[in-house]
């Protein structure tokens, strides 16, 4: 880890070179948002958001990193991945909505 790494903006942790690591679309793609803003995430922090909001929810209301952190159940996982260590991976759910 160096201080030149970027963080990620759900969990706020740093993603190191390595690290699993994957680029989410602001607005999906599905939804317009090809070519689109995109953000850095780890791939953990990447699948919970996509367990847990539709392509729907993340085009109308979930798309900017402020307000996915503000997501009860996002900023619940934010805070628990938050104390694991950058490279952590764990099994996300497919659906946790409701």
């Amino acid at each position: 880890m160096t201080d030149g790494d970027p963080i990620c903006p759900l969990c706020l942790r740093p993603i190191p070179r390595g690290v699993p690591q994957s680029l989410h679309h602001l607005i999906p793609k599905l939804k317009g948002g090809k070519g689109g803003p995109t953000v850095l995430l780890h791939h953990i922090c990447h699948k919970e958001i996509h367990a847990t909001l539709s392509e729907a929810e993340l085009a109308r209301v979930y798309n900017t990193p402020d307000i996915l952190r503000a997501h009860p159940r996002l900023a619940t996982f934010a805070a628990w991945v938050a104390k694991r260590p950058p490279d952590f991976m764990s099994k996300v759910p497919k659906r946790r909505r409701g």
